[in-house]
């Protein structure tokens, strides 16, 4: 019985957790992969920074917005599929209230001069936010002092902001490479056993 009260303790806080960083994020899912970062890592210290890396790659990866994606790992990594459906539906439900809101009166909402500003306002809070993000994911990046990451870290911020290689391409790029690079380091391993 004390085992089930935990579980259900934890989904509960995993449900307020991703229902609350869900509801008052603006800017898309960097924003709340940052945020979900200093909740899940640095408050409740559920996961680890490199947990938190890997979370983020992966969800950046898959199709689907990267909120879901992350509430899907997440939730799975502290309790399984039921944690995977509480951190699904708390991440969801909020945008879904917000957007069906703003879908009844959008133009009452498109009109409104406050709102209007409001909206440029937080623009400025979301750049910042996310610019947090690249700067975090740059640090982790060349914590591993391998120079075959920081290099395609550095050329696919060329590729696609100064020539505008289309950022799936330079994902799907930098996978490949990893994935030779796995099988490099596998051999290797191999070879001196």
């Amino acid at each position: 019985m004390k085992k089930e009260g935990k579980k259900n303790a934890i989904l509960w806080q995993l449900f307020k957790a991703t229902f609350t960083l869900s509801a008052f994020t603006f800017g898309g899912g960097f924003v709340i992969v940052s945020l979900m970062k200093k909740k899940f890592v640095e408050e409740l210290g559920w996961l680890d920074e490199e947990e938190m890396l890997d979370i983020t790659a992966i969800a950046q990866s898959s199709p689907g917005p990267i909120p879901i994606n992350a509430s899907v790992i997440l939730g799975y990594r502290m309790s399984g599929i039921v944690g995977a459906l509480v951190a699904v539906i708390g991440t969801a439900l909020p945008p879904m209230f917000i957007i069906s809101l703003i879908a009844v009166f959008y133009t009452q909402f498109r009109e409104n001069a406050i709102i209007a500003t409001a909206l440029q306002v937080m623009r400025a809070g979301v750049a910042a936010v996310i610019f947090d993000v690249v700067i975090n994911l740059a640090k982790n990046v060349c914590k591993t002092k391998r120079m075959l990451y920081i290099g395609l870290m550095i050329i696919a911020f060329i590729a696609t902001y100064i020539f505008g290689v289309s950022a799936m391409l330079v994902i799907l790029t930098c996978l490949a490479i990893g994935i030779i690079d796995l099988f490099i380091d596998l051999r290797k391993k191999e070879v001196d056993v």
